[in-house]
């Protein structure tokens, strides 16, 4: 009778457990459709009551090691992030399994060396900053399976309502920092203003992530968008000595490595600020995987058994995928998409009627070779045979076919506005050395026949309204978006464009690179680009907009320097779209830009610059821009 009682209160407690584990998210695949890269949750439970003869963590030896984070809002929900664990180290169970073993199965000691043991955590989310009205709760659990990594989904919320949350250590009173998120717009609400920061390459031995911070310390947008390059692949620097050094101290491929790189980048403080505080809504490009990645490889790795052993500690591209993937969908606030696949990450987002946020991968779904420029130019001059072929694709076809659909159907609902989020930008760009025009092949330039696949469709249906943002570059672009040679444009007046395009510089990836003034000559070669209005290659920084129904504004600003950590920034340009119009409101900028080389305007250095930490101007000079290494 003891014994039948017992069993039957383990079996209660078991299936209350298993229900805690599956309200983690980071348990589940990346793709709906395909659970074999994700946790099997029974498994975990059975090996953690195996092992319950050994202690279990205690709540004193457990740390919400990396803040929290929310993002992808949904009218309704939205998902919160945060990392309990009892290290700040990520765990290092990344040995890969073959045969009929789960891609992840981590459930014998051969394939683990770790606790068991779950970590219990408890969420709240309040209608108001004090906590007084709890609008959401829960339970979950988390294990070195995952990183002890959590995220949950906040549901039953108000659309476009702040709310904050937190989370708790299961019965103690260790709590993590207080959160702050937005859901997204109801998709017929009438939604008259939405403010975003835009981000992409952040690189953080190269500099400190100023740029985060100031649009916090500013709070001055609802949401965030990140176009990619959230960390990057590579070494650079010496634990100890550097102030930036990277860990782990070499190139990542492995699922520990990727891990362990993810949480470095999370100890910066103005990007565990941004996320604490804003929804974000993000992307790949190509290095949260590695360098000019495309269906078949890297610049410095391909499906070809010599580069396999050659150029890697023998893991192969598509497991070194797998690895950055699993991680990515760890360590941020994405949502599980609805893929036939286990790359798709690109995705869209109603945000009332006032604009639909269209989210690409141009980098790593199904794309065709690229230019891989950092093997000396190996295959330059092939692309450029090659880059008009009709097969060519940047995003695939079943991504290019959701995209068009995207498009269409966002016009036909009254969108006033579409957001097209592309790692690469849009329009085509020359630059002029020594009277020879030579193009990005690495970029949809080297796609051309895709390229004007979209450009047709956005023409042929009718669709305007349109702002392409992208990243990438490290570099500051403004366009008129046309299909130059196709359709008539006139650059002067802009008539005869279907949309905008503005591109962000980095937050701390090197740029055109020299002086300011050397910076400004490079960004002269571009001139004889018709449709380019506006491109600055010094400042390091990002991008706000603020979309309304009747026009959209474009600001930018400068980190005058990342070298160190601080709070300063320079307005370089602002730029207008009238809704209908197509084109860049002219003169472009107002006339006048603190930087770089625009059309039908000047550029006046003035310096000034706000410190967002005190709103207090001042002008200052600075002669280093980034983090300077032995």
């Amino acid at each position: 009778m003891v014994y039948t009682s017992t069993l039957l209160s383990l079996l209660a407690l078991s299936t209350g457990t298993w229900a805690s584990y599956n309200a983690n998210l980071n348990y589940r695949s990346p793709s709906t459709r395909h659970t074999g890269m994700g946790i099997n949750i029974d498994s975990v439970h059975r090996r953690s009551l195996a092992k319950r003869d050994e202690a279990p963590f205690h709540p004193s030896q457990l740390n919400f090691t990396h803040g929290v984070a929310s993002g992808d809002p949904y009218a309704d929900s939205v998902i919160l992030w945060t990392r309990v664990a009892p290290s700040l180290e990520a765990d290092r169970s990344n040995v890969t399994v073959s045969g009929t073993v789960g891609l992840y199965n981590h459930d014998t000691e051969s394939y683990i060396k770790a606790s068991a043991h779950p970590i219990c955590v408890d969420y709240q989310v309040y209608e108001d900053k004090e906590g007084r009205r709890v609008v959401d709760k829960g339970r979950a659990y988390t294990t070195s399976d995952i990183d002890y990594t959590l995220k949950v989904e906040a549901s039953g919320l108000k659309p476009f309502t702040t709310y904050w949350y937190q989370f708790q250590i299961c019965n103690s009173n260790i709590t993590s920092p207080l959160g702050r998120t937005k859901t997204a717009p109801g998709a017929d609400d009438a939604t008259e203003e939405i403010n975003l920061a835009v981000y992409s390459c952040s690189n953080y031995p190269n500099g400190y992530f100023n740029a985060y911070g100031n649009a916090v310390r500013k709070d001055s947008v609802d949401y965030v968008l990140h176009l990619g390059d959230y960390i990057y692949e590579t070494k650079k620097g010496v634990v100890g000595r550097d102030e930036r050094a990277v860990r782990p101290e070499s190139e990542i491929f492995s699922l520990y490595d990727y891990r362990t790189r993810l949480g470095h980048y999370r100890t910066d403080l103005d990007l565990a600020a941004s996320h604490q505080n804003f929804a974000w809504i993000p992307v790949w490009d190509d290095h949260e995987i590695a360098d000019n990645g495309y269906r078949d490889g890297f610049s410095h790795l391909n499906n070809t058994e010599e580069s396999f052993r050659n150029d890697s500690p023998q893991i192969s591209v598509d497991q070194r995928k797998m690895n950055a993937v699993r991680a990515y969908f760890e360590w941020m606030p994405l949502r599980q998409v609805d893929m036939d696949d286990g790359l798709r990450i690109w995705r869209s987002f109603k945000m009332g009627n006032l604009f639909d946020l269209i989210m690409l991968d141009t980098r790593n779904y199904d794309r065709s070779i690229t230019d891989l420029s950092n093997l000396l130019d190996w295959n330059t001059d092939y692309i450029e045979e090659i880059h008009n072929d009709a097969g060519r694709t940047l995003m695939g076809g079943r991504q290019e076919s959701w995209f068009e659909k995207q498009l269409t159907a966002s016009n036909q609902r009254g969108a006033k506005w579409r957001i097209i989020g592309s790692q690469l930008r849009f329009a085509r760009l020359g630059r002029e050395t020594n009277g020879e025009i030579t193009y990005n092949m690495d970029s949809w330039e080297g796609y051309r026949a895709n390229q004007n696949r979209t450009l047709k469709h956005l023409y042929d249906n009718n669709i305007g309204n349109n702002i392409m943002i992208a990243g990438d570059t490290h570099v500051n672009w403004v366009s008129d978006i046309a299909w130059i040679g196709e359709k008539p444009y006139d650059g002067n007046t802009g008539v005869g464009a279907i949309g905008v395009e503005f591109a962000g510089t980095a937050v701390s990836s090197s740029g055109f690179g020299g002086t300011i003034n050397s910076a400004e000559q490079t960004a002269a070669s571009y001139a004889r680009n018709e449709d380019l209005q506006w491109n600055e290659g010094y400042y390091r920084g990002y991008f706000e907009l603020r979309m309304r129904q009747d026009e959209v504004e474009a600001k930018y600003f400068g980190c005058p320097t990342v070298a160190t950590r601080n709070s300063w920034e320079i307005p370089l340009a602002n730029f207008t779209v009238k809704h209908d119009d197509n084109h860049l409101s002219r003169p472009i900028a107002g006339g006048q830009v603190e930087a770089g080389f625009v059309h039908q305007g000047e550029v006046k250095h003035s310096n000034l610059t706000l410190n967002t930490e005190t709103g207090e101007w001042q002008v200052i000079g600075f002669d280093q821009m980034f983090v300077k290494y032995q």
